[in-house]
């Protein structure tokens, strides 16, 4: 499996981004999808998650109302859409694929990795 994500960028606070996350592989319908981020001097944190159905959606409580995950299976691509950004979002942004149906938090629980996409909110 191979991820490619993208739309990374900067922003003022309070706007907003799209990121996508688009895999290779004919199963992507049974991957659980997720995002995690790192900021400057901070480990890696998770994000969201999406089961393979997209009927389930799990998020870390900082995004929670303010960001949305999804998919499109047509497209093998995932999506984050963030929106009311903060300066304390800034990170850069990594998606994962876990070929369990498990919605899983932990860095650990994936088997595949995206190159980051680097996000800036300016205050």
């Amino acid at each position: 499996v191979q991820l490619q994500a993208s739309g990374g960028g900067l922003v003022q606070a309070g706007g907003s981004l799209r990121l996508s996350c688009a895999a290779s592989g004919r199963a992507f319908r049974s991957y659980t999808m997720g995002w995690f981020r790192q900021a400057p001097g901070k480990e890696r944190e998770f994000v969201a998650a999406i089961s393979g159905s997209g009927g389930n959606t799990y998020y870390v409580d900082s995004v929670k109302g303010r960001f949305t995950i999804s998919r499109d299976s047509a497209k093998n691509t995932v999506y984050l859409q963030m929106n009311s950004l903060k300066p304390e979002d800034t990170a850069v942004y990594y998606c994962a694929a876990d070929l369990s149906p498990r919605l899983v938090v932990t860095l650990e629980g994936y088997d595949y990795w995206g190159q980051g996409t680097l996000v800036t909110v300016s205050s």
